[in-house]
């Protein structure tokens, strides 16, 4: 496969030859699409948040071993997923007070400032609706429907992101999509 390098790659030859301050300039470029997708897995801001700081410094060190053989957002997401895994591990292993719907649902808000009260109302609502579903969503379904769905990742780049087929994340996009739909047609009710 014939690769062009992109300007993220670039920046990573950079920080691999020395140049320390390409890692800013990465962190700058991508710090907010991870703290997103790490906050959709793992439903926390402050774990979200350690978690990118995490992703950045395993960036940093492994800059050495990069292989620009695919797009660099599949290898920086492999690296937040891989930690996302992990920190659900954790977490299951050493349960802790977390803020939570009365359903036990992490709470993730959304509320546009900008609208009525009673906009903002309706609007939180259905986004507690959504969240606490893509909660419920098994681990591997969340991560490739909110790659696809959010990071706007092709199917084959989250293959990559996620160690499997495309065709196995196909899948797990239809089969999480499913299982929103139930979910939310049993709320609905």
């Amino acid at each position: 496969m014939d690769f062009t390098p992109d300007a993220d790659t670039v920046l990573m030859q950079r920080l691999a030859g020395g140049e320390d301050l390409a890692l800013n300039e990465l962190m700058s470029r991508w710090r907010e699409r991870v703290a997103a997708f790490l906050l959709r897995m793992v439903g926390d801001h402050a774990t979200a948040m350690d978690l990118t700081q995490e992703t950045f410094v395993r960036l940093y060190t492994s800059r050495h071993s990069y292989k620009p053989v695919a797009a660099f957002s599949t290898y920086l997401f492999h690296i937040a997923a891989n930690l996302a895994r992990s920190q659900a591990r954790w977490r299951k292993r050493h349960p802790t007070v977390a803020i939570e719907d009365e359903q036990g649902h992490p709470i993730h808000e959304a509320v546009d400032r900008q609208l009525a009260p009673d906009e903002a109302a309706v609007l939180h609502e259905k986004t507690v609706t959504v969240n606490r579903a893509i909660a419920a969503l098994p681990g591997e379904l969340r991560e490739a429907l909110l790659l696809f769905t959010v990071e706007e990742m092709s199917q084959a780049e989250i293959a990559k992101t996620l160690g499997c087929t495309a065709k196995a994340v196909e899948v797990r996009i239809y089969r999480a999509r499913q299982a929103l739909r139930e979910a939310l047609a049993r709320e609905k009710r």
